[in-house]
């Protein structure tokens, strides 16, 4: 009964955090972009930024948030499935948090951008044309620092979703689902280093999905119903008998 508490507590806190990188991943990576990137147009991006600065800096700020909120969200998911497969629980870690130096890098793209466009004093006399190659540089990098973070953010799902799935608890369906988004996040990224318009093409606009709906769905799972040990309870009353 106690192991019962102390599970369920453990599932609703994992979902607590998982819900907080959920929420303020789509408004840093999702709502933001949408409403300042104008693809193709460095000075029309420029202009979006200058006229939605606080829009740009709260950007910055969720974004601070949600990347420290997913440093600590493996570990709150190994306290959990640590008991499933030890080897994959800390497999699942290492895999998770290699990601987050490489996205607080792009944080600090992010950053110089908000430090060239402000136009701090040793920046005054910077060109319109080299204000625009300056801020292009940081969007491409910071670009190219979300695609290459793909491979952390799909491998990681491999042992969490095989944890969720030999687990006694938890929906297997979603374990499946997660498993699936590691593969998806692995074509995204491969497709779109040899094929740069791969995120355009019909298989590319739904690759991620499966782990969408693999994280959103294991995130409410957790928060709403703990761990639900069923099969847990029935093995313990036999072993009793």
């Amino acid at each position: 009964m106690n192991r019962m508490l102390d599970d369920n507590k453990l599932a609703r806190v994992a979902g607590a955090v998982y819900l907080i990188v959920v929420i303020t991943g789509i408004f840093n990576l999702v709502y933001v972009p949408s409403q300042i990137n104008v693809r193709g147009d460095i000075a029309g991006t420029i202009a979006n930024i200058e006229s939605s600065m606080l829009l740009y800096r709260l950007g910055i700020a969720v974004g601070l948030i949600s990347f420290s909120a997913y440093l600590l969200l493996p570990l709150a998911l190994y306290r959990l499935l640590h008991h499933v497969n030890k080897q994959s629980a800390v497999l699942m870690v290492i895999l998770a948090i290699s990601s987050v130096p490489v996205t607080f890098v792009g944080i600090l793209n992010k950053v110089d951008i908000l430090s060239l466009i402000a136009q701090a004093g040793y920046l005054q006399n910077l060109t319109t044309e080299q204000l625009h190659f300056q801020v292009g540089l940081l969007l491409h990098s910071y670009s190219n620092n979300l695609l290459v973070s793909h491979i952390f953010w799909g491998l990681w799902l491999l042992p969490f979703g095989y944890l969720v799935y030999q687990s006694e608890f938890l929906p297997k369906l979603l374990g499946v689902f997660l498993m699936l988004g590691c593969f998806g996040y692995l074509i995204d990224l491969f497709g779109r280093l040899i094929y740069p318009p791969f995120s355009s093409t019909l298989i590319g606009g739904y690759i991620t999905a499966p782990a969408s709906i693999g994280e959103i769905g294991i995130c409410l799972w957790l928060l709403l119903f703990g761990a639900r040990r069923s099969l847990f309870n029935k093995g313990a009353t036999q072993s009793q008998t």
